[in-house]
């Protein structure tokens, strides 16, 4: 497919959500990567297991910045509609859960990878795609919220 060698990959645009259904609870993780033309150029998702939301969210940013790294992207827009995980990247908040601690710093470390790069936070409503990608991998594997006192 030869419209790919076409895409101008330089500025990349990503789209990350992690979710949990109950916290913790089954949990995945999805990115999109969008190219300067506003072309998707690559989905993933990724079923996480039991975990938290903020951990999901994490997760999914990695996963998404290690492919974004493989595809020839060098500046990106991360798009994010966890304003906690966007003010820690932004370093507006500190992590404090050492748990959190490790996955923020491996994020910080893929995020040095590119030659540029900023976090956005953004409404819910502008994920959606992502959203759907994390909700299809949860479906998928049955996760429900819990019937008592589910969030």
């Amino acid at each position: 497919m030869g419209a790919r060698s076409h895409l101008r990959l330089s500025d990349c645009a990503i789209y990350t959500d992690g979710g949990a259904r109950g916290n913790p609870g089954p949990a995945a993780g999805a990115g999109v990567i969008i190219a300067s033309d506003g072309k998707v150029v690559e989905e993933l998702s990724e079923f996480l297991g039991t975990t938290t939301n903020n951990v999901a969210e994490y997760r999914a940013l990695a996963m998404t910045l290690r492919r974004a790294k493989e595809l020839g992207c060098e500046r990106v827009t991360v798009h994010m509609d966890s304003e906690l995980i966007v003010r820690q990247l932004n370093g507006l908040y500190r992590v404090k859960d050492t748990k959190m601690l490790e996955l923020y710093s491996e994020v910080r470390r893929l995020l040095r990878e590119f030659s540029d790069w900023k976090a956005v936070h953004v409404p819910r409503r502008e994920n959606k795609h992502a959203d759907e990608l994390v909700n299809a991998v949860l479906d998928a594997h049955g996760a429900q919220l819990p019937q008592e006192g589910g969030s």
